[in-house]
């Protein structure tokens, strides 16, 4: 007979594979929509705060874009791993300091929170000392709030374009998070506008509660983590 503990890993997986079945479901219901191929849409599952078994059974289960918030957390977790799952693609999705850039260049494939220009050369000296050029998205504050980092939009255009040619950071897209009591559509299309007039093709931005609007209005990165995960205990 089984033991507790290999009948709680199986459901476990069962459960995850099943909610990444369905998260891509509705990733293509949405794209089917507005005429888009949902290929064009990657999954990235936010594994912060999520215990190492539940982010191997994502693995296993084939999954390949993980998004991380924290620099230190993300090392303790995918040192073992990235190794025994090399096609793995790490993306961090919070908040950057300074003083991490180094940890994050050799360990992250894009880095989504660029969003001040201190940040910015750090970035591009440490990328030239390592020898690395990772993807980066801006991350833009759409909704002006003195609390969430981002660059503001009315300092977008200028930014984006300093980060390209001052810096010369490899800059693919941009990425927000809405506020809370408002639309998000409202916010994903000012992002999806402010893109487009920057020519940049990718956007990051919807989670587990909006990621269909967000697919809707361009999103080419969506970052969902409770709809694959469950709730953080």
């Amino acid at each position: 007979m089984p033991s507790p503990e290999m009948t709680l890993e199986r459901q476990s997986s069962q459960a995850i594979g099943a909610r990444l079945g369905e998260v891509h479901r509705r990733i293509g219901a949405a794209a089917k929509e507005i005429g888009r191929n949902a290929a064009g849409v990657s999954l990235i599952a936010v594994s912060k705060s999520q215990p190492h078994s539940l982010v191997r059974v994502a693995c296993e289960a084939g999954h390949a874009k993980f998004g991380e918030n924290r620099v230190q957390e993300a090392k303790t977790k995918w040192v073992n791993l990235r190794e025994e799952f090399p096609d793995t693609v790490l993306h961090l999705i919070g908040p950057l300091q300074t003083n991490k850039c180094r940890d994050a260049i050799a360990l992250f494939d894009v880095i989504h929170t660029v969003d001040r220009g201190k940040l910015a050369q750090t970035l591009s000296t440490e990328m030239e000392k390592q020898g690395l050029r990772p993807e980066v998205f801006i991350q833009v504050n759409t909704g002006e709030e003195a609390q969430k980092a981002g660059i503001l939009p009315s300092d977008a255009d200028g930014f984006i374009k300093e980060c390209q040619t001052l810096y010369d950071l490899h800059v693919v897209g941009l990425m927000c998070i809405p506020p809370q009591n408002e639309h998000p559509a409202l916010h994903f299309g000012l992002l999806s506008d402010m893109a487009e007039r920057n020519g940049l093709s990718r956007l990051s931005m919807g989670m587990s509660a909006d990621f269909e609007t967000a697919v809707r209005l361009g999103a080419t990165e969506v970052r969902v983590g409770t709809a694959i995960f469950g709730p953080r205990g």
